[in-house]
């Protein structure tokens, strides 16, 4: 992705961020264990949260006891965050983007980022985030991808709507249970800041009928960023499909992945 666009796309998110709010999933709840664990996080811990979008991973970390820190490059985004976070008195949500952000606290026990790092600048997002962890402190990055599983059928029919409405959908895609792991390593390893990389993963479902699923949609950048007819007509592909041949809803197959790595020693 080039500068351009992976900016113009990450600012689109903030457009509705009640609607982001309403559907987007959270994150398994056995991630969070796993990340108390391998991060050693706990009540008075300091966590930096880079991308929190509307909370949906800063409450599980507020109810760990943690004090969060948590980061949104909109400032929409961000308001309906504090607004769910207002219990936890140690959570503070602020409107910036990573790159620009000088914190005023520091250093910080643990660094994560869920389903948002890959829309940092790739020549900042490592370094920084390492200069602000506390020595032997951890940087968890959090994915989630649709897989194969669930209404398999359904999104291979759903291919050809996409082929027929939206001229950059490469041809003939289909989904796979494929772990891509590597180029994630590798930037860890490429830094030269942090030591073994350990890996997690949690595979979910659910289910959607067709104004859910278009929803769901609507709440991803690409989708976003599409001319507005085309989106309609995709749409409507869509729901027929759902509604006259998959018999009001599909289902989808999820695998969240866990990387996290501590800081080396200087």
């Amino acid at each position: 992705m080039t500068d351009a666009g992976r900016e113009m796309l990450r600012t689109t998110f903030g457009q509705d961020a009640e609607l982001y709010d309403r559907c987007r999933p959270g994150y398994p709840p056995q991630l969070f264990a796993d990340l108390a664990t391998l991060a050693g996080l706990g009540p008075d811990t300091q966590v930096l949260e880079i991308g929190c979008g509307t909370g949906q991973a800063t409450l599980p970390l507020a109810q760990l006891g943690c004090s969060v820190v948590a980061m949104d490059l909109s400032p929409e985004m961000a308001a309906v965050a504090r607004r769910n976070l207002a219990p936890f008195p140690d959570v503070t949500v602020v409107a910036s983007a990573f790159e620009d952000w000088q914190p005023a606290d520091g250093p910080f026990d643990a660094v994560l980022s869920a389903t948002a790092f890959h829309w940092l600048d790739p020549a900042v997002r490592m370094v920084k985030a390492a200069d602000l962890l506390r020595p032997g402190g951890a940087l968890g990055i959090v994915s989630t991808h649709h897989i194969a599983g669930g209404t398999d059928a359904f999104f291979a029919d759903a291919q050809r709507c996409y082929e027929r409405f939206d001229p950059a959908t490469p041809p003939g895609m289909r989904l796979t249970t494929d772990d891509e792991t590597a180029e994630e390593a590798a930037e860890f390893e490429r830094s030269a800041r942090f030591g073994p990389i350990k890996f997690r993963r949690y595979e979910w479902q659910r289910t959607y009928t067709a104004p859910e699923y278009l929803n769901l949609l609507m709440t991803y950048s690409g989708h976003r960023a599409m001319a507005a007819q085309a989106r309609s007509d995709l749409f409507a592909c869509l729901t027929h499909l759902i509604d006259d041949v998959y018999h009001g809803e599909i289902t989808k197959q999820f695998r969240t992945r866990l990387a996290i790595a501590h800081k080396a020693a200087p």
